[in-house]
């Protein structure tokens, strides 16, 4: 995190943070110690923000891991609202099917398991909200599935953008130097797409926020 944000600064704002939800430590705790990656506290806020404000009524999620961000969308909606979640790891599936029973809201979560890349062209209705979070390598051929699934006037969230800083970095460690540059050229056809109004955020590991024209 300190090579996005000054560790003052990242100090500063996470003393606000007042996290007291039993479930949310817990997968927290779980991801840190089995060196499973989920979303930032910081952009998962952003996002039950976005929820808030935006009222959908199907949301789709490209990455479910251990379910923390689809749980944590699924609390903030409303009514039938649902939230559709892609997985192709099995050892993900079933322990995020185990946080999914606790949460309490399992009827507003529907686990698609399987390869994103094979999902997608099969699902038909199209959705308000896609939040995209899954291997880097795959982002361009999701984003385009995404965008042809993604409603006029709906929102595309994005994650890793700025991928521990080394985006922006001119010295990259050799082990993250091909995610990088996976990073570096979504970023241009992300921020170059013209049915798009989008924008990188300095939130969590950078997120990519886009409206569809």
């Amino acid at each position: 995190m300190n090579k996005i944000f000054n560790p003052i600064q990242f100090k500063y704002i996470s003393s606000f943070r007042k996290e007291s939800d039993n479930l949310l430590m817990e997968m927290e705790a779980y991801a840190q110690e089995n060196n499973v990656p989920i979303l930032y506290w910081q952009s998962a806020e952003f996002i039950e923000q976005i929820i808030r404000m935006l009222d959908p009524k199907r949301v789709l999620e490209l990455g479910t891991a251990i379910a923390y961000t689809a749980i944590r969308i699924a609390r903030e909606l409303k009514g039938k609202s649902q939230v559709h979640t892609i997985e192709k790891s099995t050892n993900n599936i079933s322990t995020a099917k185990r946080f999914i029973q606790k949460s309490r809201v399992g009827m507003k979560i529907k686990l698609l398991e399987g390869d994103a890349l094979n999902i997608m062209p099969q699902l038909k209705k199209k959705y308000d909200l896609i939040f995209l979070d899954t291997d880097k390598e795959d982002y361009k051929r999701l984003f385009d599935y995404s965008m042809v699934l993604l409603k006029r006037g709906g929102v595309i969230i994005v994650d890793n953008l700025l991928w521990q800083g080394y985006a922006a970095s001119s010295r990259v460690p050799q082990k993250y130097k091909e995610s990088t540059k996976n990073i570096r050229e979504f970023n241009k056809i992300f921020m170059n797409q013209p049915n798009l109004k989008a924008t990188i955020l300095p939130i969590g590991d950078g997120l990519g926020f886009g409206i569809k024209k």
